[in-house]
């Protein structure tokens, strides 16, 4: 007869840690080369940066050390969004902050969180915190109607109609309104005027101006009774670059000086950028970049630096240009002009994407083609669509499958795809029917469109998917870790391979005991 009072209590125990194994997954951290360095189990495990790893129990959240080891207990269930060097976790009662070095910033109870490198802003409710690193000390600002950080990490807050700076040293001051723009001074608006606010919250230019507008960067347009002001702003005291008593009109990113009601002068940021008679008409094409128009009817395109096209075309509208070359419109169809204003292509289509290493995408009659600087038509003129030459190739499409062309219109895919996606290596993936497949920069098919996800890292370390298990593949087929993983994460700055697989626990049956006579005397 068999003994099994020992296998009952092993058999016991494992019935007891099982169920608290079964939903976790067992993770192996390897080199390069595949050497394995340690293992783990944990249910999840996210790469938050080059330095931040985040492992997730049944029950826990832990920021993990480069081995997987936990260092510290986030506390809540989920990462609610890593926003450098702030890690927000979300639990059962709200959301709270780390430092990514572990260190607890605000418990997990609120609703919301904005951040800024040393400074976080807590919301539950109407009411609201601020959390500053330096201190470590979290600061009640009460209930409020709104608050905010800045991109360049000022605190604005807003209650009964008016506005606050409560970092400022005057934190109580309430202003009719503050903007945030692109630069780094704030907009003041109040009693006595418009002025500028710097980092601090001490005005480099005093609320005295009538009028002032952010143009770009640290710059402003402002008037003050007749006086027209081009402002710069500086940390200690903004400065006045320009100033006018004829009129300066601002639209959008476009100003214009006029002098006895005729324009004159093309203005940007803080002073002059064109001054010259004659002008009718200016228009922006885009930051820095305008076509002007003179009373004879010439045209040109001027930039920051200057004429990139001499005011001496006849061209309607004049486009931004690349080697060389200019799109332009006349009587509705576009050609292409050089520098000094000449046609070296006439007009003759309806839409273009420019040149791009001497071929250029346009369109014409519904079609669209690729043409040479010359003027030439570069292999067939009926695709629905092309994509400007990059590295010597274009993605175009035709009945609606997509091909890789080279910059003489040559295809270099003889089947078409539905998707085809230009990576930064120069490599691309293909999409048919929700499946992936990638070619090289000749065109060749490195892997067919078979799999569910394609990540080249590299040439020789590209992640791949299929059927729910993930491997690692080089460019030639070389199996670098098979396609056997639940989860593969890339961890570059250890170099170093995180693999994730099913745990199987290991299960020992205990030996039976024998059944020998024991010896007398034994």
């Amino acid at each position: 007869m068999k003994n099994k009072s020992l296998a009952f209590p092993v058999l016991f125990l494992l019935s007891l840690i099982l169920p608290i194994l079964s939903p976790a997954q067992s993770w192996e951290v390897v080199d390069l080369q595949g050497k394995l360095k340690t293992r783990a189990l944990y249910e999840r495990i996210e790469l938050l940066s080059e330095s931040v790893l985040v492992g997730k129990t049944d029950s826990s959240l832990y920021l993990l050390s480069a081995d997987l080891r936990p260092m510290v207990n986030l506390q809540g269930t989920k990462i609610q969004r890593y926003l450098e060097p702030w890690i927000l976790v979300e639990g059962p009662q709200g959301i709270g902050a780390f430092h990514e070095y572990g260190q607890a910033a605000l418990p997990l109870e609120y609703e919301e969180i904005e951040t800024y490198f040393n400074i976080l802003l807590a919301r539950k409710g109407n009411s609201y915190w601020i959390y500053q690193k330096g201190t470590g000390k979290t600061i009640s600002l009460g209930q409020l109607d709104h608050a905010k950080i800045t991109h360049h990490g000022m605190v604005i807050t807003r209650k009964n109609g008016s506005y606050f700076l409560p970092l400022s040293a005057d934190p109580c001051r309430p202003y009719l309104s503050l903007q945030e723009n692109d630069g780094n001074f704030l907009l003041a608006k109040e009693q006595s005027g418009f002025g500028l606010i710097n980092r601090e919250g001490n005005y480099v230019m005093d609320p005295i101006l009538d009028e002032l507008e952010h143009t770009q960067g640290d710059y402003f347009y402002g008037r003050d009774e007749n006086q027209y002001l081009l402002v710069r702003g500086d940390e200690l005291q903004a400065q006045v670059n320009y100033n006018s008593y004829h009129q300066i009109t601002k639209e959008g990113d476009l100003m214009l000086e006029y002098i006895h009601g005729k324009l004159r002068r093309i203005m940007e940021k803080g002073g002059i950028l064109l001054d010259v008679v004659g002008m009718e008409q200016v228009d922006l094409i885009e930051k820095g970049l305008y076509f002007v128009r003179f009373r004879d009817q010439k045209t040109g395109l001027i930039g920051s630096k200057g004429w990139l096209v001499n005011p001496q075309s006849d061209a309607e509208w004049i486009g931004k240009g690349s080697e060389g070359m200019f799109p332009a419109r006349k009587n509705g169809k576009i050609g292409f002009i050089t520098s000094d204003g000449a046609w070296v292509i006439e007009p003759q289509f309806d839409e273009t994407l420019g040149f791009a290493e001497g071929a250029a995408v346009v369109q014409k009659n519904g079609s669209w083609q690729l043409i040479s600087k010359e003027g030439h038509l570069l292999g067939i003129s009926n695709w629905q669509e092309i994509k400007p030459v990059n590295k010597g190739i274009a993605i175009a499409k035709a009945s609606n499958e997509h091909f890789l062309i080279d910059q003489s219109g040559n295809k270099l895919t003889s089947i078409g795809y539905e998707k085809i996606c230009r990576l930064s290596n120069g490599l691309f993936i293909t999409e048919n029917q929700g499946n992936r497949g990638l070619l090289d920069r000749s065109g060749t098919v490195l892997f067919p469109t078979e799999f569910e996800s394609i990540q080249p890292e590299n040439e020789d370390f590209i992640l791949v998917s299929k059927e729910g298990k993930s491997g690692v593949i080089s460019s030639n087929g070389e199996v670098i870790f098979p396609l056997d993983y639940l989860e593969i994460i890339l961890d570059w700055s250890r170099n170093q391979v995180l693999l994730k697989s099913k745990y199987e626990p290991v299960i020992l049956i205990p030996e039976e005991p024998t059944t020998r006579k024991k010896k007398k005397g034994v």
